[in-house]
């Protein structure tokens, strides 16, 4: 089956800090943006070199906070290849301005950072009602909606599905659940209750294949289980390059090994026919 490669989970990070200045969200900067952070082109020169066709570029909160100018015009550079997923701040009324200012320069994708290396406890609700104005113009727009909540907040994002029903929403790296215990895999049962959503898609990233080998459990097993639940055609790889240390063909190796129990089509999906379905403009 010849399908293409598509990464929905990379970054960049511009040199140039005068044009570009870092401002990260609540003020403090991670330590990949900063110690091995990618420019446009080396994303691109390493996509060519790993066999990555295409790219949904997730801009960078921990080091330009709400500015993704570096984003937007890293893809307007290389519109063939890439699409570009922004952040605003969703609590402001101005926020569904500054989408459609983002969508008018080739981004397709929105992501609401909720918390990370930088930010340990969540800064929002995503189910927040100030929040509405953005979720009903992402519908209208068909943007993907990615978000990295936990399973403590798994509740608001049941909240959002249910509301929502003609938004595509991205749960980031598997909500971070744990997998350790081994088949039937019950302590991630939190997650397995959100597959009832049809417009629930999971992003697996290079952690999530590599947390998945710790304790009584392997990767390949892992994703078979995603797969019996959701459906491959609503799982979709992320590197994290180079967020997660290592060229992006090693990334890509980590995932196709991990993968490898996997029917040909079902690989075929999760490394780039789902991103397809996410980010229409990829192909």
């Amino acid at each position: 089956m010849n399908s293409p490669i598509i990464d929905i989970h990379p970054h960049v990070v511009s040199p140039d800090t005068d044009r570009y200045p870092v401002t990260p969200l609540l003020g403090v900067r991670s330590d990949w943006s900063h110690k091995r952070s990618v420019t446009v082109e080396t994303l691109v020169e390493s996509m060519d070199a790993a066999g990555v066709e295409r790219a949904a570029v997730v801009h960078s909160s921990t080091t330009y906070g709400f500015d993704c100018s570096y984003l937007a015009d890293s893809v307007e550079r290389f519109s063939d290849r890439l699409t570009g997923v922004f952040s605003v701040n969703v609590l402001e009324p101005d926020a569904p301005s500054n989408m459609r200012r983002w969508v008018s320069r080739g981004c397709t994708g929105m992501r609401i950072f909720v918390r990370g290396s930088t930010i340990k406890d969540p800064w929002l609700a995503i189910d927040d009602p100030r929040i509405f104005p953005c979720y009903q113009l992402a519908g209208e727009l068909g943007l993907s909606v990615a978000n990295n909540v936990t399973e403590a907040s798994f509740d608001q994002l049941e909240n959002l599905l249910t509301r929502f029903p003609g938004v595509n929403f991205i749960l980031d790296h598997l909500g971070s659940v744990d997998f350790s215990d081994g088949p039937p895999y019950n302590k991630a049962n939190p997650l397995w209750r959100l597959a009832r959503f049809p417009n629930l898609f999971l992003k697996i990233a290079t952690r999530n294949f590599r947390e998945a080998a710790e304790g009584s459990s392997t990767a390949q097993q892992v994703c078979e289980r995603l797969v019996s639940e959701f459906g491959a055609d609503r799982i979709a790889w992320g590197s994290n390059f180079p967020a997660t240390a290592g060229s992006l063909g090693e990334l890509l190796d980590v995932a196709r090994q991990s993968l490898s129990s996997l029917s040909e089509g079902d690989r075929a999906w999760i490394l780039g026919r789902t991103a397809l379905r996410l980010f229409p403009s990829l192909a």
